[in-house]
């Protein structure tokens, strides 16, 4: 009951909002702008509707007739959105163009998820941004920090192996290889990132949770193209699950953070090479840098860092 009071609520506000936009669209002067070609509109909604349930199918039989550049409108969104549908044309783009197109839309799904969007992934263009992808680069993916970790990647290749041997000499007559490549990728990456691996009931959490990161990265929310309508979300329940996530993330690094630090004082050590999570932790302490790396930062990096391999191996398995 509550639910159709407000859908028909949000209609009515809906169609109001449309008879205010076609006004101001005939009072507003015309400008001679050297746009990109696009498809025809619809008030309000803009190109939302040619999107259909395949979005990168859609895309591509608009790109056909438009051209590998053109220009749509995803709602109410105030910047247009340019879509690139040709290899050479996105190549030119992040060379000779990639200050003009390196900030990303931070949606609410990113805000909620990346502690306001302070990651590397998601964050604005600009002095923070240029620090941390240094870090990330140059402290988790460089040569000699991924040879660094070659200890740990034999480790856990060893392991599947011997996991393999012993079902191959058991009764077992089905093995799922899939779940155990994704398995050890996942407790590579987070070794090489956290300095542990999660299993049992600790894996699936972790294994869920990247999962639901993804989800909410890329599902639908109203806010993001109808500001006003906002309050939708709410009501539906999307923005609950957003932040339930999140906050579940949160306890997770904040138990690996506690742990890293008690290991500190109790003079252990994990493995020989320090994992991303140790240089994070001393480059805070150390603060030497022109910006302050505070707790949030640390773990809306973690979070890019270990999701983003975690849900690679999901999705390529």
């Amino acid at each position: 009951m509550a639910l159709n009071l407000c859908l028909s609520l949000s209609f009515l506000i809906s169609v109001l909002f449309l008879f205010k936009l076609a006004r101001r669209s005939k009072s507003k002067p015309k400008t001679n702008l050297n746009l990109p070609p696009f498809p025809p509109k619809l008030p309000f909604i803009g190109n939302l509707h040619q999107f259909g349930t395949l979005p990168h199918r859609a895309l591509r039989d608009l790109s056909l007739k438009y051209g590998d550049i053109m220009m749509l409108q995803l709602g109410q969104m105030q910047t247009p959105t340019l879509v690139v549908s040709s290899a050479d044309v996105a190549m030119e783009i992040t060379k000779s163009h990639d200050l003009a197109f390196s900030d990303r839309p931070q949606n609410t799904a990113a805000n909620i998820l990346f502690y306001g969007c302070t990651d590397f992934a998601f964050e604005l263009y600009g002095e923070n941004w240029r620090q941390k992808r240094k870090i990330s680069v140059v402290e988790f993916l460089s040569s000699k920090r991924v040879q660094s970790f070659k200890a740990i990647r034999e480790e856990e290749v060893a392991q599947l192996v011997k996991k393999l041997r012993e079902a191959s000499r058991s009764d077992e007559k089905v093995v799922n290889l899939s779940e155990m490549i994704v398995s050890t990728s996942n407790n590579i990456a987070c070794k090489c990132a956290l300095g542990r691996k999660f299993a049992g009931d600790g894996y699936s959490r972790v294994k869920e949770l990247a999962r639901e990161v993804m989800i909410h990265l890329t599902a639908f929310t109203v806010r993001d193209y109808f500001p006003w309508l906002g309050w939708v979300d709410v009501v539906t329940g999307k923005i609950q699950k957003y932040k339930a996530t999140a906050e579940a993330l949160d306890g997770l690094f904040d138990e690996v953070i506690a742990e890293n630090l008690r290991v500190k004082r109790e003079g252990q050590q994990h493995f020989k090479n320090k994992v991303f999570l140790d240089v994070l932790l001393q480059l805070q302490e150390d603060n030497t840098h022109s910006f302050h790396l505070t707790k949030n930062d640390i773990k809306a990096i973690l979070t890019v860092s270990f999701n983003d391999d975690i849900s690679r191996s999901q999705i390529i398995f």
